[in-house]
């Protein structure tokens, strides 16, 4: 019997829902009174096993490495060994559980998911590549809740699709179409399964399940209405004819690491938006000297590119025409010209209230978004948001709000004008680090006579900065680093941490301190170089909102036999070495750092992973000396961490990335996502499971056919204890 439909039959609670339920009070009355018995309610006592969920256990927590209590000083868990199996590994005394797999259904009705390629209505389903991910509590009457443990929300990100030759061949019965025109059919289901979903889940005490036909259960898709916020809004380059007064856009696209606001809303970050688009070869000539084709080749779309998918070739209609980003008319309101402008931003959502649409949020720059990590708001004080900009050679960002932080919005009315107040308006700045441990926060706007004044790119207003932010960075001279990825606030230092994946152009020649690393790593025969397996930055803040900052290097990436003088620089084990550091996010409940990877360059030794990590605090190491030939960088080294305070804690399936990080706020309860499985076999392939690199989730009992799916998992203690400590 499929795990899911196993769990649904146990959950005695769950015997008297209706499948097509929504808000109904007489059976959140009933909920809350079953839940009460299993002492499962805020403050409840209950039995060693029935508190395993409960929320009081918060506060003892807290005091056991929180942002409260004394600080943790070492993991609680033996480290588990590297993997090649294909399946999830956790360690001794842990258990992980599927929860929600692409197809599975979302709004009452919809069936069951048969994974071969001939399921519909993705718009009603879970999309693809689950990624970033949050939770949102409701108590058990189904408002909204900080301490509530057994009954949420999951807000996550459904970033891309396992594909070759144009087609998301998973999704479809034969494959999909690897030539263009591409079927309008084909389309339609690759543009419902980005972007991203809401979706209620709720633990008995012993299992967790999802909640279909939930009234909270939401998809967001490319095809969704979305609203344009911030020094953008009107701006003559999102003007589309979708919009002609640039106020509205459709779809979100990509998105990978996600965060939670202040006052309870979730953010998402637009990744790599700007393959999905096509222009013609003629299309620089077309447009003649617009300011916009440098633009268009800095942002990685050059005319006559392929596009990811092709869904510009599906026909006729508006939602396959806007894919093409050529300037095709006589003007922008009738064409699509700058559709593309309209993707690479900050998406605000309200997981509690569907009726509202999701705001982009221009005033966080434009670039390839990874996560948003916020510092603790401060009384009196501008918010501030740090993010990274996922590319090689690409920047660190800071925003920090005009408006001053009021307590009181931590419990707004309305969270989406929350958003409004802190998000719209405020000033961006890029990172530059120096070489010697310190660096700067370069302001991006007007109000700097480097971007007021660029003879590299024309900025005529902040809205130009927000659009074209790579180009305001350029122009001040930002540190380009080696894919800036997640980032987190530790939640008692309040010191930012930086995962930088990797980065294969990194040479010796443009090695600088806080890059340091260039090398060659072999993978059987085959070479790779440049920073092959990533690191960690941190950044201590003079002030959150100041300009200056001091740096280190929290980790270097590497294998645990690689030479320490040059690539093993942080002397990593087999308990703890890794490879391409990805997600990264702090553990409210025990300020324990979740490090995941998304690899391909040790993955012959094991497949991708996520650590567990007690970090220290920016200088708590020295510098070391790297050398490259007759060339010297100097760089400065944080603590070298040992397996009690930094450990290998799981390993996930093969083809996989693991990503996605969030928990109860008893930290009882963690949710992971399991990205890609099986993401290296071939489109000829897909009707011959015998030849998938995955089978995972199927093979471990969950779901129809054997054709590998996205996951997201939730990891418990089996003596119901917090987790990692």
């Amino acid at each position: 019997m499929p795990l899911k439909t196993d769990i649904s039959r146990a959950a005695d609670f769950f015997n008297e829902e209706d499948s097509n339920h929504t808000a109904n009070p007489q059976f959140d009355q009933v909920l809350d009174t079953r839940l009460s018995r299993r002492g499962l309610l805020r403050g409840a006592a209950g039995a060693a096993g029935a508190g395993v969920l409960g929320a009081s256990a918060l506060s003892g927590c807290a005091t056991a490495g929180g942002t409260t209590g004394p600080a943790l000083t070492s993991l609680g868990f033996k480290p588990v060994a590297k993997s090649l199996a294909d399946k999830v590994v956790v360690p001794e005394g842990y258990t992980a559980q599927i929860l929600y797999a692409l197809g599975d259904p979302l709004a009452a009705g919809v069936p069951a998911f048969k994974n071969d390629g001939t399921d519909t209505a993705f718009e009603q389903r879970a999309g693809d590549h689950h990624d970033g991910m949050e939770w949102f509590g409701l108590d058990a009457s189904g408002q909204p809740s900080n301490s509530f443990n057994s009954r949420g929300l999951l807000a996550m990100n459904h970033e891309a699709t396992t594909d070759e030759k144009l087609s998301s061949f998973f999704i479809h019965a034969n494959g999909g179409t690897a030539s263009l025109p591409r079927p309008a059919a084909e389309v339609d289901k690759e543009l419902a399964i980005h972007g991203l979903s809401v979706v209620e889940v709720m633990s008995n005490g012993k299992q967790w399940t999802t909640r279909q036909g939930s009234a909270f259960n939401r998809r967001v898709t490319t095809l969704t209405p979305a609203t344009l916020h911030g020094p953008a809004r009107g701006s003559e380059h999102l003007v589309t004819k979708f919009s002609t007064d640039a106020t509205l856009c459709r779809g979100t696209l990509n998105n990978c690491g996600t965060g939670k606001t202040p006052w309870g809303s979730f953010v998402s970050g637009e990744e790599n938006w700007y393959g999905y688009f096509f222009r013609d070869a003629q299309d620089d000539d077309r447009r003649k000297k617009d300011k916009q084709v440098q633009a268009l080749k800095r942002y990685g779309r050059k005319a006559g590119a392929a596009s990811r998918h092709g869904w510009e070739s599906a026909g006729a209609q508006e939602q396959y025409v806007r894919w093409n980003n050529g300037a095709l008319a006589a003007s922008a309101k009738e064409d699509y010209r700058n559709e593309m402008n309209t993707f690479g931003y900050v998406v605000e959502m309200d997981p509690y209230d569907k009726s509202q649409p999701v705001r982009k949020r221009t005033g966080l720059g434009r670039f390839a978004h990874e996560s948003v990590a916020f510092a603790k708001p401060v009384a009196g004080q501008p918010i501030v948001a740090y993010m990274g900009d996922d590319a090689r050679g690409e920047y660190i960002y800071k925003f920090v709000s005009d408006a001053k932080w009021d307590p009181k919005d931590a419990s707004p009315a309305n969270r989406l004008a929350a958003g409004d107040k802190y998000l719209d308006k405020g000033t961006l700045f890029a990172a530059r680090f120096k070489d010697n441990g310190s660096g700067e926060w370069l302001e991006l706007s007007m109000n700097n006579p480097v971007i007021a004044g660029s003879s590299y790119f024309e900025f005529k207003s902040n809205a130009d900065v927000a659009i074209f932010t790579r180009l305001a960075a350029d122009a001040v001279g930002a540190t380009k680093m080696d894919r800036p990825e997640w980032n987190g606030v530790h939640p008692r230092t309040g010191e930012v941490y930086f995962t930088l994946t990797n980065n294969s152009n990194r040479s010796a020649a443009t090695a600088d301190a806080v890059n340091p690393r260039v090398y060659t790593d072999m993978k059987g025969s085959k070479e790779q170089k440049g920073n092959v397996n990533g690191h960690i930055v941190r950044l201590a803040d003079a002030t959150p909102a100041g300009s200056s900052f001091k740096w280190d290097i929290y980790v270097f990436g590497a294998e645990a036999g690689a030479d320490k003088s040059t690539v093993n620089l942080s002397n990593l084990t087999d308990d703890n070495d890794m490879s391409s550091p990805d997600g990264l996010v702090f553990s409210p409940a025990t300020g324990v750092c979740w490090i995941q990877t998304d690899d391909g360059a040790f993955t012959d030794k094991t497949n991708c992973m996520m650590l567990a990590a007690i970090p220290g605090k920016v200088g708590d190491g020295g510098a070391r000396t790297v050398k490259h030939g007759d060339k010297q960088v100097t760089t400065y080294v944080g603590k070298t961490p040992t397996p009690a305070t930094l450990a290998r804690f799981l390993v996930g399936p093969k083809g996989c990335e693991i990503t996605g990080w969030c928990e109860t706020p008893d930290g009882r309860a963690m949710f992971i996502n399991i990205q890609h499985p099986g993401e290296s076999t071939a489109m000829a392939d897909v009707n011959d499971p015998a030849k998938y690199q995955s089978q995972w989730p199927a093979n471990a009992g969950y779901g129809a056919g054997k054709r590998p799916r996205s996951a997201t998992i939730v990891i418990t203690k089996n003596d119901g204890g917090v987790l990692g400590t």
